[in-house]
């Protein structure tokens, strides 16, 4: 059995720097009547170089000290941004990151947005590029760790204990929230599916820790991305064209993730020694229903990022019932008409309307509904006006319109 050296020689001097900061902070206690110093001494031993995990115990001191230390807040901010600037250890780095993560989660509200305005003023440092990239996987997690960390600050947990993305008062008074929250919500699924590495977790149980409170995180952004899909997906006709463009986007980015996070999910359930992690039912969006929903709208727009992936996973009954009942209105409207001259579009059917000069008085439900219109173009409602041409037919003038079914 060989011996370790280099970590044994690691340990041994991380334990010397870490034993000389703390006296440092004991000497600077003496003189220093606000007791800030405590929360430095109790930061340094939460990340000491040691293999083991942050003790509990350090989380609470320091949530103890900052409460009954008014103005400390960014002082720990500044401490811990030193930590992580001055460590070349990835252990170190690593804990210093999971500590900023836990007390994001283990505060009150108001610890949790002050911590985030010293993020937004620069007194808490999230940056890790003073360690090369390179072959080895655990550097690899530390840098999209720490780009996980960057979203997150983005993100409060509201009074329900759910995460939410911070938005301003404009964006929450906006009538178009759905638009506005599941792109952040994607965003958000992004930075998960790109932390996530299964090539230490067996083995490393800071990687484990970090990827735990990731995922329960994600648990909860994803619940929320899939109630604002079927929203989504219900306001489909209600839409304008540029409005269904968007939305088609967001569907083909969604069609890739949901089938992402259940491979994610899976893996996670092997490898995870976690037995506590509630799992979500991932309720996939296959690439034919996109499409079949692009094409029944008139979404024509296509993305250089998108590229459908493969999966023989079916979609799940809630998303898939209603992309159903969208893509099947279409068919249902043909197969009434029996017209094989009829559009394949939703949105336009030609209709043929003649115009005479004797004056005819229809009622209001008569303008939704396909058939003959006496009278002159400007007495119809102005989404009824399209014409696409004008025929002189003897005393009659017939032309052609392109009259929306949907329309109100």
């Amino acid at each position: 059995m060989g011996v370790d050296i280099q970590g044994k020689l690691r340990l041994a001097l991380g334990s010397v720097k870490d034993h000389a900061t703390i006296g440092k902070a004991i000497i600077l206690h003496n003189y220093d009547g606000k007791g800030f110093s405590d929360i430095e001494i109790a930061v340094v031993r939460a990340t000491g170089h040691d293999y083991g995990p942050i003790d509990d115990k350090y989380m609470h001191e320091i949530l103890f000290l900052v409460t009954n230390s008014p103005g400390s807040i960014s002082f720990l901010a500044e401490r811990i941004s030193r930590r992580l600037v001055k460590t070349r250890d990835r252990l170190v780095a690593l804990k210093t990151l999971l500590l900023i993560h836990r007390l994001l989660r283990g505060g009150n509200r108001y610890f949790e947005q002050q911590l985030r305005n010293a993020h937004v003023s620069g007194h808490l440092q999230l940056s890790t590029r003073w360690f090369i990239t390179n072959s080895d996987p655990s550097v690899c997690f530390l840098h999209k760790y720490a780009a996980y960390l960057e979203e997150r600050m983005g993100w409060v947990i509201n009074q329900a204990g759910k995460l939410e993305p911070v938005m301003s008062t404009f964006e929450e008074k906006s009538m178009d929230m759905v638009f506005r929250k599941l792109p952040r919500c994607q965003g958000f699924i992004d930075k998960v599916l790109k932390s996530s590495t299964f090539d230490f977790l067996p083995s490393d149980n800071l990687i484990q820790a970090a990827m735990i409170n990731t995922l329960k995180e994600s648990f909860q952004v994803y619940m929320a991305f899939s109630e604002g899909v079927a929203a989504l997906v219900n306001m489909f006709f209600d839409l304008a064209r540029p409005a269904r463009s968007l939305a088609c986007e967001i569907l083909k980015r969604a069609s890739t993730q949901s089938q992402e996070l259940h491979h994610l999910y899976e893996k996670c359930k092997r490898f995870i020694e976690n037995k506590n992690l509630e799992y979500p039912s991932v309720q996939i969006i296959t690439v034919e229903h996109v499409l079949a929903l692009e094409q029944c709208l008139g979404c024509t727009s296509t993305s250089s990022y998108w590229r459908p992936m493969s999966s023989k996973i079916g979609p799940t009954p809630s998303i898939l019932n209603c992309l159903t009942r969208l893509t099947d209105k279409g068919g249902e409207k043909d197969k009434q008409k029996g017209d094989d001259s009829m559009p394949s579009t939703l949105f336009s059917c030609t209709l043929e309307t003649k115009i005479s000069k004797v004056w005819v008085v229809f009622e209001d439900e008569e303008f939704n509904k396909p058939g003959l219109f006496s009278g002159t173009v400007s007495d119809l409602p102005v989404h009824h006006q399209s014409t696409s041409g004008i025929v002189v037919n003897g005393g009659e003038i017939t032309t052609t319109c392109n009259l929306n079914p949907f329309a109100t």
